[in-house]
């Protein structure tokens, strides 16, 4: 039988994700076919897989651990939050539909069918799975129809370690009160605990680990360094967003943190250019006066598009590029560039409402969802990124709106079987949009976007430098390996999983 292992954590952020793909990457290298599972994901960041359908790019980042292509098996629910109170529900990769909260969590028994099938198609291929909780298992309010925590687990008959994080403080208490909320077949299930994001002098800590285990009567497989990783993160929890902008650069870059920002990992590939600072601006007063604005993707387009108005960004936003300075929208975000947004059907605010005006050509929501792998080249632009014309890109569209410009200026020309040099985006000047996520991955493309917005500034761009993303990818992930062999009792661990429950 297929060997399993999953990774709970006590609250959000606590490092699920990347302990998860820490062990899949470990497996991975000592010779197992290891694949990653998360039953339920409520993220923003999502990915296109090779077939179209569309899954978290947790999974997506685990899988490239496992060194095996992304599959929607992974992860066969999507929770894409729309609102305070509602999300996108997306199973097996396909829109179902859009729910509130008290909706969803009566209809979500009906999925267990379909996660099932999910985790035993894969189980089936790869000698290990390493499964993923969500939250906490000690949500004792939910835990009735839990599928993603302890529920999960008691399906699969999988062995849980729970993970804390220690960086906000009162870690033991955290993995103590977890435990302790736990049902006695649940505590049989764990096997025991790690802890996160630890910075300081372990000797201090040791007194406090033989105390918890002592409590919990539960052994501590480790304690894990606080990591200078930079892996795609999940949400709008990441750590990214707060400490992104704090490194010195020639060029400044701000992309404004729209309230349902998604897929922001489209600008990793940015901060990687050598001079290049990249912020994540959320209100006027942290603007100041960058070298490039970047509206990002959102799930919402219209609810954060009023937010900009609301909040006062939209004057700021217009008035830089009226000054000539460029501004790049991708996907949700170029769709605010236009000049008009039409919601008929009520799919995300309903009626019509202006765009920004920079670009000539309006948008109208559908409930059919472009979801495509793509490879394309760039157009014969005009305006700043010129030296962007005719660089061949691969990346990926996922959108529920169709852009209509009045003008045929396109960004970009697409190509998907049986359809040549589709026309995609459009330019206008120093305005740029694109349907396009993952348009930065190449690095031609970033290194460009720094040489022009350096040349715009008179400076010397001789010596720019992009890194190769997919290989920078790599080497992060070995780190990550390295830093959980050295630090997790890796033997312990192995015997956790060969026992099972």
């Amino acid at each position: 039988m297929t060997k399993s292992i999953m990774v709970q954590g006590t609250t959000s952020n606590a490092g699920k994700s990347l302990l998860a793909a820490g062990l899949c990457r470990i497996l991975r290298q000592d010779g197992l076919r290891v694949a990653p599972f998360k039953s339920q994901n409520m993220a923003l960041n999502s990915f296109v897989t090779a077939d179209g359908l569309e899954m978290g790019r947790a999974q997506v980042m685990q899988a490239e651990c496992a060194g095996i292509p992304p599959d929607v098996r992974m992860n066969p629910i999507l929770l894409k939050p729309n609102s305070d109170t509602g999300s996108q529900v997306i199973v097996n990769g396909e829109v179902v539909g859009n729910m509130r909260a008290a909706e969803y969590f009566a209809y979500k028994q009906r999925l267990i069918p379909n996660i099932l099938r999910a985790y035993r198609s894969l189980a089936a291929e790869n000698d290990v799975i390493v499964l993923e909780g969500a939250g906490s298992p000690a949500e004792i309010n939910l835990k009735q129809e839990d599928i993603v925590n302890m529920g999960m687990a008691r399906m699969v008959g999988s062995p849980v370690i729970l993970v804390g994080d220690i960086n906000p403080g009162g870690v033991f208490a955290s993995l103590a009160g977890t435990v302790l909320l736990l049902e006695p077949e649940e505590r049989e299930m764990l096997k025991g605990v790690v802890i996160n994001k630890f910075r300081g002098d372990e000797n201090i800590l040791a007194p406090g680990l033989t105390q918890l285990e002592e409590i919990i009567h539960k052994p501590v497989l480790g304690v894990v360094p606080y990591m200078q990783l930079d892996v795609d993160d999940e949400d709008s929890l990441s750590d990214r967003l707060e400490t992104s902008g704090q490194r010195a650069g020639l060029v400044d870059i701000a992309v404004i943190r729209l309230p349902r920002i998604s897929n922001f990992t489209d600008f990793a590939p940015l901060e990687m250019v050598e001079g290049v600072r990249v912020r994540y601006v959320g209100a006027p007063a942290q603007l100041g006066d960058p070298d490039l604005i970047i509206l990002p993707g959102t799930k919402n387009t219209m609810g954060d598009l009023l937010w900009l108005r609301q909040c006062g960004l939209e004057p700021r936003i217009i008035a830089h590029a009226s000054a000539g300075k460029p501004v790049f929208g991708v996907c949700g975000g170029y769709q605010m560039l236009g000049t008009a947004l039409h919601d008929p059907l009520s799919l995300e605010h309903g009626g019509s409402m202006s765009g920004l005006g920079l670009l000539e050509m309006e948008t109208t929501f559908a409930p059919q969802k472009q979801r495509a792998q793509v490879r394309g080249v760039i157009g014969k632009l005009e305006g700043i990124f010129s030296g962007l014309s005719g660089v061949a890109y691969t990346g990926y569209e996922i959108h529920m709106g169709a852009s209509n410009p009045e003008k045929a200026a396109p960004f970009s020309r697409v190509s998907l079987p049986g359809e040549e040099g589709r026309p995609e985006g459009m330019n206008n000047g120093n305005v740029y949009g694109t349907y396009i996520h993952g348009i930065f991955d190449a690095p031609q493309v970033s290194r460009e976007i720094a040489r022009a917005l350096l040349a715009a500034k008179g400076l010397d761009i001789s010596t720019i430098l992009a890194v190769d993303y997919t290989a920078y990818r790599e080497q992060q992930y070995n780190l990550l390996a390295d830093t959980l062999r050295n630090t997790l009792d890796m033997e312990q661990l192995y015997a956790i999983i060969e026992a099972g429950i």
